[in-house]
């Protein structure tokens, strides 16, 4: 584990890394199909959602500047068919829409996979209508500093995700990943606003659907993937994202039933990496401190695939017991040894809302 005199060395290392980037080389494109090792890299989560409202430029951006390797724009549609980036269809608690009368009789009840959504939604909305609105943040309760920012963003459209990825790229002198999710796959194709055309025609419009892009795009519906493998034919890595229970919307396969060795052969057909929640690498033990590390790593490589796990967040209330630091569970604990430890299974990279974080530990974990 990290001590502290080794935090402070590294700090002032990964703190200056932004900075630093511009004197660099390019990195090396990424690699499809698992093949190689390079070090782990960073991936913000919703940009930097630690920091600043999710799914918001200022969010991506700040992101970038802290050396995340990818951002990651999650995608819903608008009902002109729009890509947006918001983390679920549902925009009640990552909008201000609930405060604006004129958008009061939008609010209805859906059945979102299976599951009873009381809120407004995206498909309700032109594109300029849900420009009118402003992010807030989701979890204002965990994250008080956040909401200082409320009502400052509008919701970016997945364009304007790439065109500020072409502009910070060109600004720090090294290539910002992009890795877009496309939210509920099924229940968008069922409202006749399929998310797979629209996400590719912008890719390939800006040029980044060619193999060695640093790009990936990943979903928790392997029928998502397919269509974007074998219809699409599109040439940017794809991942599976996965949870430690159930399984992906409408499949008779199970995700423990993908993650078997056989599960990941097949996968490794159409996908390039998988995606899965961390208590899938290290499982929490019954006091909820951190387990026996699984063979999942070891299996993903074994087939190929690339393992980026997800979410890993600074406060307490998201640590095993033994790294959490005093009783507030919104006080950050010990989020460095957790991703050291973590990054030490062999992970390709992992998914973290603070990204500084992410670039110290992946620093720390190299000594």
């Amino acid at each position: 584990m990290a001590d502290r005199r080794q935090v402070l060395r590294m700090g002032a290392v990964a703190a200056a890394a932004p900075a630093l980037a511009g004197t660099v080389a390019a990195p090396a494109p990424a690699l499809a199909h698992g093949a190689g090792r390079r070090k782990p890299e960073v991936f913000g989560h919703r940009g930097a959602s630690g920091y600043r409202p999710e799914h918001t430029l200022a969010s991506y951006e700040l992101a970038a500047r802290m050396g995340a390797d990818y951002i990651e724009p999650d995608l819903v549609a608008t009902k002109d068919h729009v890509l947006v980036c918001r983390h679920e269809p549902e925009i009640g608690g990552t909008t201000d829409v609930a405060t604006r009368e004129e958008f009061a009789d939008r609010k209805k009840t859906v059945l979102l996979d299976g599951v009873s959504v009381t809120g407004w939604f995206t498909e309700d909305f032109t594109l300029a209508e849900l420009k009118s609105l402003r992010a807030i943040e989701r979890l204002p309760a965990v994250r008080q500093e956040n909401t200082l920012y409320d009502g400052l963003f509008p919701v970016p459209t997945f364009a304007e995700v790439l065109e500020l990825r072409a502009k910070l790229s060109k600004e720090l002198g090294r290539d910002i990943g992009v890795i877009p999710e496309t939210k509920h796959p099924t229940y968008f194709r069922r409202l006749g606003l399929e998310l797979e055309t629209p996400l590719v025609q912008t890719l390939r419009r800006y040029r980044l659907d060619k193999r060695g892009a640093k790009v990936w795009i990943q979903s928790f519906e392997a029928a998502n993937l397919k269509v974007l493998n074998q219809q699409h034919r599109v040439q940017v890595n794809l991942v599976f994202l996965t949870s430690a229970a159930g399984s992906p919307f409408n499949d008779p396969k199970t995700y423990a039933q993908y993650l078997t060795p056989a599960g990941l052969k097949e996968l490794s057909s159409y996908v390039d990496g998988i995606g899965p929640e961390k208590n899938q690498i290290i499982p929490r033990t019954a006091d909820a401190t951190l387990g026996t590390p699984t063979s999942l790593v070891k299996d993903a490589h074994a087939a190929g695939l690339k393992v980026i796990p997800y979410t890993f967040r600074a406060e307490n209330q998201f640590l095993p017991a033994e790294l959490r630091v005093g009783t507030d569970p919104n006080a950050y604990g010990k989020a460095i040894d957790e991703q050291i430890t973590f990054l030490r299974t062999g992970i390709d990279g992992l998914f973290t809302d603070q990204p500084d974080i992410g670039v110290l530990s992946r620093a720390l974990g190299s000594q």
